[in-house]
């Protein structure tokens, strides 16, 4: 079975930066593709980044220039840097991965507060 866990949430001051991690118990080179989901209060989750096999990158307009995703296929690890960071921007972060079906993490608190 696979799963993935992300980690790397916080509390932070508007401005500032966080990285989330998400491990993946299996390898994620056999993924077609990979993405960052986030929900906040009262919001349906939505797409944040995705990243397909082949590299390929599709940022949501509210994060382009200050979010970041990558992969390393050796750890089996899937990154979202997040810099100049917005009251906004607070909520649950989740990561997905899919093949011929979906997986998801349990989701890690990312509040961006003053």
């Amino acid at each position: 079975q696979v799963q993935l866990v992300e980690s790397g949430g916080g509390l932070v001051q508007p401005g500032e930066s966080l990285r989330l991690t998400c491990t993946v118990s299996g390898s994620i080179s056999s993924f077609d593709g990979m993405a960052w989901y986030r929900q906040a209060p009262g919001n349906q989750r939505e797409l944040v980044v995705s990243i397909t096999k082949a590299g390929t990158t599709d940022y949501a307009d509210s994060v382009k220039g200050r979010f970041t995703i990558s992969r390393d296929n050796a750890k089996n690890t899937m990154y979202l840097q997040m810099n100049s960071l917005k009251p906004e921007d607070t909520a649950i972060y989740y990561c997905c991965a899919w093949t011929d079906e979906g997986y998801w993490g349990q989701g890690t608190q990312v509040t961006v507060s003053s």
